[in-house]
């Protein structure tokens, strides 16, 4: 009886979205709203499908979406399909939600890599610094190989349970914690800022308008902008050379990678990972391909967008391939047309997982 009802559910449901969907395409063009607007390609060109990676990859940028047993099993299974060995989950955590999270996923030996988060509880306090040094060696000897993702957006290093409004990346507090990420070997993801489009008008000039418009912080009073959170980076970095820091998602530099590069070229101790750009930098494949070509020792594969099997499939898709105006609407946000950058494998394989060995001693073993 329940499995008859669950199809009866199973078929209403069908029935609203196909209705749904109908109606949106018969809606006349003078009222049909931006956030709806899902364009299909008329293009009769190549269209490839990538089932699995080229080579073995490493996910060094995801988290703990798979929040029970079930869920975990699955993504191991959607791993497999996927050519993807090992997923990195940066939990933010720390203490005893930290210990949680690396119980459940240290029951698959080798395809989950933990990393913890700051204690920021008490950062305007005296003697923080020795505190949350105190708990990343608890962690660290807990399994913690990394930290992250710590995030800042413009108005202080927020992720985590305490956001820590005013202190940034190169703020002097932090000064002991980073050195003893150095002191274990332990690389630090950071977040900083978000993309360009979210810090413009939100008005029709914003050609990122429709996922912009979701995150937008050009009505946030007070923040730092997109260059001065990359100044905050690069001192932070500058002011710790030992330390291994991995500016995720491009450093948020998608729509001008020679900002990121400057960095790049000045700091042996900075990598980025891709993750979760994907969309941002598809639109322009061959100054994104010469990007890869010019940096291939210092870019991380990542995901950061959960863990379906066709998420990591359109990621290889726009690496591997050179397929021209494809749309991912519903995953990315954005309205415009993707395209492959056709990566060559030298720099597939270090992309995909060389790099990250590099940063990483104990993958070796």
């Amino acid at each position: 009886m329940k499995s008859k009802r669950l199809v009866l559910l199973l078929g209403v449901l069908i029935l609203v979205f196909a209705t749904a969907s109908l109606s949106l395409a018969q809606t006349p063009p003078d009222q049909l709203l931006l956030k709806d607007y899902r364009p299909k390609s008329i293009y009769n060109i190549p269209v490839t499908r990538v089932e699995k990676a080229r080579f073995p990859v490493i996910d060094a940028h995801s988290h703990a979406y798979a929040e029970t047993p079930e869920q975990i099993a699955q993504w191991v299974r959607n791993l497999d399909q996927a050519g993807v060995e090992k997923v990195f989950i940066l939990s933010y955590e720390h203490g005893a939600r930290f210990d949680s999270i690396y119980a459940e996923y240290a029951k698959y030996p080798g395809r989950f890599e933990i990393w913890c988060g700051i204690d920021n509880a008490g950062y305007d306090q005296p003697g923080w610094g020795e505190k949350a040094v105190a708990e990343l060696e608890r962690c660290y000897k807990a399994g913690a190989r990394g930290v992250g993702e710590l995030g800042d957006k413009g108005k202080g290093l927020v992720y985590g349970r305490t956001p820590a409004l005013g202190m940034h990346l190169d703020d002097p507090r932090m000064d002991p914690v980073l050195e003893k990420c150095a002191d274990l070997g332990m690389p630090v993801n950071i977040h900083v800022a978000d993309p360009m489009w979210m810090y413009q008008p939100m008005d029709s000039t914003n050609d990122g308008l429709m996922n912009a418009y979701s995150w937008r912080l050009d009505n946030q009073p007070g923040i730092v902008d997109l260059p001065g959170m990359v100044e905050i980076l690069g001192r932070a970095v500058a002011r710790h050379p030992r330390t291994t820091f991995i500016a995720c998602h491009f450093a948020n530099c998608s729509y001008d990678l020679n900002r990121l590069g400057a960095l790049l070229d000045k700091y042996p101790n900075l990598y980025a990972d891709i993750s979760a750009r994907y969309a941002e930098t598809a639109p322009i494949p061959r100054f994104v391909k010469k990007f890869y070509e010019k940096y291939q020792d210092r870019l991380l594969y990542g995901t950061d967008m959960g863990m379906d099997l066709a998420m990591y499939r359109i990621t290889f898709r726009i690496l591997e391939t050179e397929d021209e105006h494809f749309y991912e609407s519903d995953l990315f946000g954005y309205h415009w047309a993707l395209n492959g950058f056709g990566l060559d494998g030298r720099i597939l394989e270090k992309v995909y997982r060389g790099n990250i060995l590099k940063l990483i001693k104990h993958l070796k073993k």
